[in-house]
């Protein structure tokens, strides 16, 4: 455990000692998200979280993770790409205005098929009856792959509208899938999940209510797209039937209260990406709830959710 429990550490520690830095060159240069109506904070926060967390991950990445050279080139770049087109969305937002839709939906798009060429694919199911294994077609293994990885990190996104929100759900999936790695063997996986609890941790130190930096676009892309790789590379193999749940599950908050926006938006007549306040914390404010009541609430539903999913890894289901 301790081969696990060493990378953390460092992951939190370089997150932990850079974010300052960061705050700073983004208060000097003004890329701050200002209060608006729709955002409460009373002054300007740094916008930066997003880069603090990437390079707090990769800097161990590349030390502890022994993927092939393919992959681990492949998952860096596409990476990167999502950090940048979050960064140049935050821009945007820096400047009262809304980044393109087209841009960040093809970038999104242009990452996963970077990953699905790496080989890090959703290959099939195995059948809980007799212990086959499926492969799934060529085309469906693009498609689904391609669904995951662009739809996990709009979720992850869509969810980022508290100060400690989007980072507490990231985390707790980061550490449900460690424990899944862990049960099934995949040490690459565990330790790409135990480096993104490290960072996401150490953010949460000054992201907590009331925030002193945002992980904005950059950030929040960046941990969806994360977690869908650990998933696929990870709880998703050699998976029954039942047990697909478990990534499922493990992000269960977000995907499921983002799926009631998009049938909401659409019986509503409004474009899916345009911004509203129907998410569940949203909703849960209006009810009376203070900040820290809903992402304390949302955090245990969250929570409830990756045991059951631990529970059915366990049961073998």
């Amino acid at each position: 455990m301790f081969n696990y429990i060493y990378p953390m550490i460092i992951s939190f520690l370089v997150v932990f000692l850079i974010i300052p830095s960061l705050m700073r060159i983004a208060n000097k240069f003004g890329f701050t998200d200002k209060p608006t109506e729709r955002k409460k904070h009373k002054e300007p926060i740094p916008l930066i979280g997003g880069i603090g967390m990437f390079i707090g991950f990769f800097v161990n990445f590349f030390i502890f993770v022994h993927n092939s050279r393919i992959e681990s080139l492949a998952v860096f770049f596409s990476s990167l790409l999502i950090l940048l087109i979050g960064l140049a969305d935050d821009f945007f937002k820096t400047r009262g205005k809304e980044f393109p839709i087209m841009p960040r939906a093809f970038i999104q798009i242009l990452a996963a098929v970077i990953i699905y060429k790496a080989g890090i694919v959703f290959l099939g199911i195995t059948n809980p009856f007799n212990g086959q294994y499926v492969l799934l077609p060529p085309v469906l293994q693009f498609i689904l792959s391609i669904t995951w990885i662009f739809g996990v990190t709009t979720v992850i996104n869509w969810s980022d509208g508290m100060d400690g929100l989007a980072g507490g759900i990231s985390a707790i999936s980061a550490a449900t899938l460690f424990v899944v790695a862990l049960a099934k063997n995949q040490s690459d996986s565990a330790i790409m999940s135990i480096l993104l609890v490290g960072a996401i941790l150490a953010f949460l130190k000054y992201n907590r209510h009331p925030a002193k930096i945002f992980m904005g676009d950059s950030g929040a892309n960046f941990l969806g797209f994360m977690l869908s790789i650990i998933a696929l590379d990870g709880a998703f193999k050699q998976a029954t039937v039942i047990s697909l749940l478990i990534p499922f599950l493990a992000l269960g908050v977000p995907i499921f209260d983002n799926i009631f926006v998009i049938f909401k938006r659409f019986a509503e007549g409004k474009p899916v990406y345009q911004a509203d306040r129907s998410q569940i914390h949203y909703r849960l404010q209006q009810k009376g709830l203070t900040t820290r009541q809903v992402v304390s609430y949302i955090c245990l539903i969250s929570t409830c959710l990756s045991l059951l999913s631990i529970l059915i890894l366990l049961l073998r289901l």
